[in-house]
C-alpha cells in the first residue's frame, strides 16, 4: 500500500517541480518588476482573495473519496454519480458565496493592508480568483480512480499561464494591475482546466449517467455525509489559516513593503510543503480504502509512519540549504531589495520542517471517519497562536512571524500525531 501512495506521489509531484520551476522563474520577474512595496500588494491581494476563500469555500473531495472508496467497493455506480453531482453542488456553491463575500468586503479591508484607492477598485473583479481554488470535487474523483497523472498534469496550468502574464506585464511595463491580471487570468485556468479534466474522466467511466442518474438522494446514500463534509471543511480551513492569514496580519501591521518581504521569505517553505500536502492527498485515498477493508489499525500506522518518514527526509536538505545560503537564496530569487528576509526564511523553513507531520496525519485522521479531531487539533494551535500575532510582530518585527510558525508548528504536529495513534490503536 505504501509504494501505491508513493506511486501516486511520483506522478503528482511530477506536474509539481515542473510548477515549481515556473514559479521560482515568475517571482524572479515579478518581485525585480514591482519591488517589496508593489510586489508586497500583489501578494496581499491575492492572499486576501485566498484567505476568503479558504474561510468561506466548502471543499468537497474529502467526502468523495471517502464515500467514493465505499461505492467503488460495492460495485455502486449509481450512489457515485450521486455522490459526485451533490460534491459539485455544494462547492460550486460555496465558490459563489465566496466571491460575493470578497467582492464586499475588499472596499473595508484593503485600506487597513495599505491598498491605494486604485488596488482596491481592482481588488474587486479580482475576487474571480476565488474560482482557482475552487476544484477539489473533480481532484478528488481523480484521486478516486487513480488518474494523479492528470493532477500532476493540471499541477503546470496555473505557473505556466502566470508565468506568460508575467513575462508580458513586465516587458510592456503594465506595473501591478498587469500582474494582478496575469494572476486572475491564471486562477481561472487552473479552475476551468481541472472541472474539464473531472468531467471528461467521469462522462467515460460512468457515460450519461452523469447527467441523468438514477433518483435517489446522495445525503441517503452516505449516512453523515454532511457532518462529514462540516468537519472536513473546518480542518481544511483551520489547517490552511495560519498560512492565509499570517502575510495578512504581517500586511496590516507592518505595511506592504513587510508583506512583500514575508512572502518572498515564504517562497522557500513552499518546496517543503507541496510534498507534504501531496503526501497527504495521495495518502488519503489509499488510507480510506484500507479503512473502507477493514485494515485501519496496526497497518494504517506502519504505512502513516512511512509516509511521514519520507516527507521529513524530502524537507531535510532543502532545510539545510536554506540554513547555509539563506541571502544568496533571496538575493537570487528576487534581488537586493529583498535580503532582509533572509533570516526569517531560515526560521520558517524550519517550522515548515516541522509541519510537514500535519497533513498526513489529517489524512489519516479523515480516512478513519474522525475530521472533527483533526479540525479540533488546527483550531486549538491556531487559537493559541495567531491571536499573539500582531503583538510579537510590533516587539520582534518579522522574526516575531517566524517565532509565531515555529510554536504553532510544533503545537498541531503533536497534537495531529497523538490523536492518530490513539484513534488507529482504537480500532
Amino acid at each position: 500500500m505504501s509504494a501505491r501512495i508513493f506511486k501516486d506521489m511520483g506522478l503528482v509531484l511530477g506536474g509539481k517541480a515542473g510548477a515549481g520551476i515556473v514559479s521560482l522563474v515568475y517571482l524572479i520577474i515579478a518581485a525585480r518588476a514591482l519591488g517589496p512595496h508593489d510586489y508586497g500588494l500583489l501578494v496581499l491581494v491575492h492572499g486576501y482573495v485566498t484567505a476568503v476563500c479558504g474561510i468561506v469555500e466548502f471543499p468537497a473531495w474529502q467526502a468523495i473519496v471517502r464515500y467514493g472508496a465505499e461505492a467503488h467497493e460495492q460495485g455502486a455506480s449509481n450512489r457515485l454519480v450521486r455522490l459526485l453531482r451533490f460534491g459539485a453542488l455544494v462547492e460550486l456553491s460555496g465558490g459563489v458565496v465566496a466571491i460575493v463575500a470578497a467582492m464586499v468586503l475588499a472596499p473595508l479591508v484593503g485600506p487597513h493592508l495599505g491598498w491605494p484607492p486604485k488596488t482596491v477598485a481592482f481588488a474587486i473583479p479580482y475576487s474571480f480568483a476565488v474560482l482557482g481554488s475552487v476544484r477539489s470535487a473533480p481532484a478528488g474523483y481523480l484521486q478516486l480512480i487513480g488518474r494523479f497523472d492528470l493532477i500532476g498534469l493540471h499541477n503546470l496550468a496555473q505557473p505556466i499561464v502566470r508565468l506568460v502574464g508575467a513575462a508580458l506585464a513586465w516587458i510592456l511595463g503594465w506595473g501591478l494591475r498587469g500582474f494582478l491580471a496575469a494572476w486572475l487570468v491564471a486562477a481561472l485556468a487552473e479552475f476551468a482546466v481541472l472541472w474539464a479534466m473531472g468531467l471528461w474522466c467521469a462522462y467515460r467511466r460512468l457515460g450519461g449517467a452523469l447527467f441523468r442518474p438514477e433518483r435517489g438522494s446522495a445525503t441517503a446514500d452516505n449516512i453523515g455525509i454532511w457532518r462529514f463534509l462540516v468537519a472536513s471543511n473546518a480542518d481544511v480551513t483551520l489547517s490552511e489559516l495560519a498560512g492565509r492569514i499570517a502575510p495578512l496580519i504581517v500586511g496590516w501591521v507592518l505595511g506592504p513593503a513587510m508583506a512583500g518581504l514575508f512572502a518572498v521569505a515564504q517562497r522557500a517553505t513552499v518546496i517543503i510543503a507541496q510534498p507534504a500536502q501531496i503526501l497527504g492527498n495521495t495518502a488519503y485515498a489509499q488510507l480510506a480504502r484500507m479503512v473502507a477493508a477493514g485494515e485501519g489499525g496496526a497497518p494504517l500506522r506502519r504505512t502513516l509512519a512511512h509516509v511521514i518518514g519520507i516527507a521529513l527526509l524530502a524537507a531535510a536538505p532543502v532545510v539545510i540549504i536554506v540554513a547555509l545560503f539563506p541571502t544568496p537564496i533571496v538575493t537570487l530569487l528576487a534581488g537586493d531589495a529583498f535580503r532582509a528576509a533572509g533570516g526569517l526564511m531560515v526560521i520558517l523553513v524550519g517550522a515548515r520542517m516541522i509541519a510537514v507531520v500535519g497533513p498526513p496525519c489529517s489524512a489519516a485522521l479523515s480516512a478513519m471517519g474522525h475530521p472533527a479531531l483533526s479540525m479540533s487539533a488546527n483550531l486549538f494551535a491556531s487559537l493559541v497562536f495567531l491571536p499573539i500575532l500582531p503583538w510579537m510582530l510590533h516587539h520582534g518585527g518579522l522574526a516575531g512571524a517566524g517565532a509565531q510558525a515555529v510554536g504553532q508548528a510544533i503545537l498541531a504536529s503533536a497534537l495531529l500525531a497523538g490523536l492518530v495513534w490513539r484513534q488507529s490503536y482504537a480500532r
